[in-house]
Order: structure tokens, then C-alpha cells, then sequence
């Protein structure tokens, strides 16, 4: 009974001090997400930020991302993504899972991004979105879309406009439960082939404004960090990424003030290998 009293607690405080809905996002999605606005960092995972960046995939790429939120497994959320790199555009494949048997919610989208010139990337996805109760309650789902743009001012210097949800999809026959609208802008600097800045401004729809910022930076090229925090729920997050050939691992740990610790594991691998510069 306690358990389960805490772990109601702990999705009612989800609701208030995160930025996504609840379960929908992971705690660490800054993290996965972090090189959207970059052309030398960027990564499979990146189109999950913003879909415009997976114009700058280099190669055919998948990875999976998994995280026991606040140490509780009833809220544990993973996801996987692969990009995947055509003369005509890229095409992304998303899926999230979150919850436990009781509970859970997924998402499947399907993405694609390409370039407009040597100044302009523009991305969309669609997405299916499902949630399951047990006990009774069934199933109910909703369809969503995004959209993503991303300015390249100069060769360091990266900006971008990402929007999800406008119309505002709702769930099930009765309509009731709705998806929320969200609306960001982002900004990203390469300072160099080993460091890199970024920071996003998130206003969704009855929350506060949130700012998701964060770096990269390479100790060598097959060993980075990266950490940033997100101001709406004071969360910071950090990561070690180790690279070897076409593999790399990411071991990462969110922080919540109220909640805890959230820690997680990223595994990515890119079909062609692409050393990297230096090496």
C-alpha cells in the first residue's frame, strides 16, 4: 500500500513540476535530444528535439534510451529511434514507452527532415499516441504531428523554431483527456570541433515557460560529457559518453529536488562507421 501510495504521489508531482505531461517525456530528454541544434553533434536521437536536425545525419543510425525514473520501475520510460539517411531526405522512426502493466502510455512517430539550401533545415512527425489502464478501464488513443525548422546563421552559429500539438489531439471517443500544445525556440553554438552550447525556450500549453539548457564538450574524441538543467522543475542532468568505432555508450542522471535521482543508460550505433576527427 505504501508503495503505491508513493508511487501516486510521485506522478501527481510529475504532472506539476515537469515540463511534458506525465510519463510522456523523459527526465532527461535535454540529454537525448541535446544536438538538435548543432551541425557536429548532432545524433539519431537529436530528431527528437527538433525533426528539422535530421537533415544533418551523416550516416543511417539507431539507438535506445532507457530510464528508471526517481528509482521507481512502475515509472521507468524508454525509447528508441533510427534514422535512416536517402538522396531524397532522412526518415526518423520513434517509440516510447512508458509506465508499468497497469499503466502505460506509447508513442510510435514517424518523421523526416531534410535540407533546403545551405541555410535552412525543415522537419515534420506524426504520431501515434496511446494510453492503457487495466482493471477495466481499456484503451484510448490520439493522433498528433510536429513540426521543426532550423536556421544555420552561420557555420557555428545554429537557431530554430520546434511546434508540437497545435491543434491540440485528444484521446478516446468521449475526448476528454487532451494532449497538450507545445512551443519552442532554440539556439545552438559549435564553438569548436570539441565544445558545444545549447539552450531552448519551451512554453507549453497552462505551464510556466521552461529553458532547457546544456553542453558537450570532448575530452577526446571517443570520450565526452555533457550536463544542463531545465529552470521549470530546477532539474539537472549530466552524462559520460564513451565511443568506440560505430558503438557509443552513454551512462546519464537527472536530479529532481522534490523527486530524486533518475538514472539512465543510451546505447547508439551507426550502420556506417564515421571516426571520429582526430583520430
Amino acid at each position: 500500500m505504501v508503495r503505491y501510495l508513493f508511487l501516486l504521489s510521485a506522478l501527481v508531482l510529475t504532472c506539476v513540476f515537469l515540463q511534458a505531461q506525465t510519463l510522456r517525456r523523459p527526465v532527461a530528454a535535454s540529454y537525448t535530444g541535446l544536438g538538435a541544434y548543432s551541425i557536429n553533434h548532432a545524433d539519431v536521437f537529436s530528431f527528437t528535439t527538433n525533426q528539422a536536425s535530421l537533415a544533418q545525419l551523416k550516416n543511417s543510425a539507431a539507438a535506445v534510451y532507457g530510464e528508471r525514473r526517481f528509482l521507481l520501475s512502475e515509472l521507468s520510460n524508454y525509447t528508441a529511434a533510427i534514422g535512416l539517411t536517402t538522396n531524397s531526405g532522412n526518415f526518423g522512426l520513434k517509440t516510447n514507452y512508458s509506465g508499468f502493466a497497469e499503466y502505460n502510455e506509447t508513442q510510435l512517430g514517424l518523421a523526416y527532415g531534410r535540407k533546403l539550401g545551405s541555410k535552412l533545415d525543415i522537419g515534420a512527425q506524426f504520431n501515434y499516441n496511446s494510453i492503457r489502464i487495466s482493471n477495466g478501464y481499456g484503451n484510448a488513443s490520439a493522433i498528433s504531428f510536429e513540426l521543426g525548422t532550423v536556421l544555420h546563421i552561420s557555420d557555428k552559429l545554429n537557431a530554430g523554431i520546434h511546434i508540437n500539438n497545435p491543434i491540440g489531439g485528444k484521446f478516446g471517443k468521449d475526448q476528454q483527456e487532451k494532449l497538450s500544445s507545445v512551443y519552442g525556440f532554440g539556439i545552438g553554438y559549435d564553438a569548436s570541433e570539441k565544445f558545444f552550447i545549447s539552450a531552448e525556450i519551451e512554453k507549453e500549453e497552462d505551464q510556466p515557460v521552461n529553458v532547457n539548457a546544456g553542453f558537450q564538450y570532448k575530452f577526446i574524441p571517443q570520450l565526452l560529457v555533457r550536463a544542463g538543467m531545465a529552470t521549470a522543475s530546477s532539474s539537472a542532468w549530466l552524462g559520460l559518453g564513451l565511443t568506440l568505432k560505430s558503438f557509443r555508450l552513454d551512462v546519464t542522471t537527472s536530479y529532481h529536488p522534490q523527486l530524486g535521482i533518475s538514472p539512465g543508460l543510451m546505447m547508439l550505433f551507426n550502420f556506417k562507421p564515421s571516426s571520429p576527427k582526430g583520430e
